[in-house]
């Protein structure tokens, strides 16, 4: 590590990455049937944030690493903003809306996961399946993924967690 970077910060980006390698799995789009769009997208990393998040939250002290992965988080989203041509002037009010949806969908799969499974299909339902109406058992699958993406993220060594390398099961 370099000695002008903050300590966690290396570790808040490997873990970003390993959350967005997994959000753009090839298998959600195809078998899960989530639109392969920039909303589905953004809610395919949004979900697994919330997963990765959620699971530190169980680690002690690590406030400042859920911190600065936010933090990557939201600064990749400017930076992808920026990319596809959104002006300047807009990109704050647009990073604004996607904190604001992303806090809106913690707070959903939370709910979601403390009650019976229809509160959880539901919240994929009007998140994942927003812009294009899942069919057949997708939100189904896509609810069994999370609960069990849960239970397996439980059992991953907390130090793991904290130096960044969060590991997903397939979709």
């Amino acid at each position: 590590m370099r000695f002008w970077r903050k300590p966690g910060r290396e570790a808040a980006e490997i873990a970003y990455r390993r959350v967005v390698e997994q959000a753009r799995r090839a298998e959600f789009f195809t078998a899960c049937g989530v639109p392969d769009t920039l909303d589905g997208r953004f809610e395919l990393i949004c979900l697994h944030a919330f997963l990765y998040l959620r699971r530190l939250k169980d680690e002690a002290d690590t406030a400042a690493l859920a911190q600065r992965f936010f933090d990557t988080m939201f600064a990749d989203f400017d930076r992808s903003l920026r990319e596809i041509g959104t002006g300047d002037l807009s990109v704050g009010r647009q990073v604004k809306r996607m904190a604001e949806a992303f806090y809106g969908r913690i707070r959903a799969y939370e709910l979601g996961l403390a009650g019976d499974g229809a509160a959880l299909a539901t919240a994929l339902a009007r998140n994942l399946y927003a812009t294009a109406p899942a069919g057949g058992d997708c939100v189904e699958r896509m609810a069994a993924y999370l609960r069990r993406e849960v239970e397996r993220l439980a059992g991953e060594p907390g130090a793991a967690l904290i130096a960044g390398t969060v590991a997903f099961g397939p979709p």
